[in-house]
């Protein structure tokens, strides 16, 4: 053991840590099998954990849970195949906003500067119709704003404006979203 740093103490209580438990295991057996057209059952087994799941929202099978009572998504949104949503702390999706396929809203980090490297925790809240493209990271804290969009690898480290695109690592302005009239 290097001489800088103690053992890491894990401050979750045990309440949090058996009701992972529980959660992991329905998640492997009820959850993930599922086929794809089965969103409301996997809203509805997310509710049962807590989570706090619109009419409309749509979970696909492969998305991974950490804490679902953490979780709030409002009607219209979509969490795509392959989205980790690590919820130590609180997630919310907005109406109509989407996680494209592997895109990671994490909201937990750990505190570089204590020597027991002390979890830190901030929420996320995604905005109406904003759009996380495929394999974005949403650092913990960050808003993305109403409309606004975190292009495909973009690493989101602040809070993203309404209607505005970000990309790259770290993310940075690139242009405006405009809807077309239809």
């Amino acid at each position: 053991m290097s001489r800088f740093y103690t053992d890491y103490i894990n401050r979750l209580s045990w309440s949090n840590r058996l009701r992972r438990l529980a959660w992991k295991l329905a998640q492997a057996l009820l959850f993930r099998p599922t086929p794809v057209i089965l969103f409301g059952w996997r809203a509805w087994l997310v509710r049962r954990f807590g989570g706090d799941i619109a009419l409309g929202a749509r979970i696909y099978p492969t998305v991974s849970i950490w804490a679902p009572w953490n979780l709030k998504m409002a009607e219209g949104s979509t969490l795509a195949d392959g989205v980790d949503c690590y919820s130590v702390d609180q997630i919310s999706v907005g109406r109509d906003a989407t996680v494209s396929h592997r895109a990671v809203l994490c909201t937990a980090s750990h505190d570089l500067s204590d020597p027991g490297r002390k979890l830190t925790t901030r929420p996320i809240i995604l905005g109406e119709a904003s759009w996380v493209f495929a394999e974005a990271f949403i650092m913990p804290g960050v808003h993305v704003g109403e409309g606004a969009v975190v292009a495909a690898r973009g690493v989101a480290t602040k809070d993203v404006d309404d209607w505005t695109t970000v990309g790259g690592n770290p993310a940075r302005p690139i242009g405006k979203r405009v809807l077309r009239r239809v």
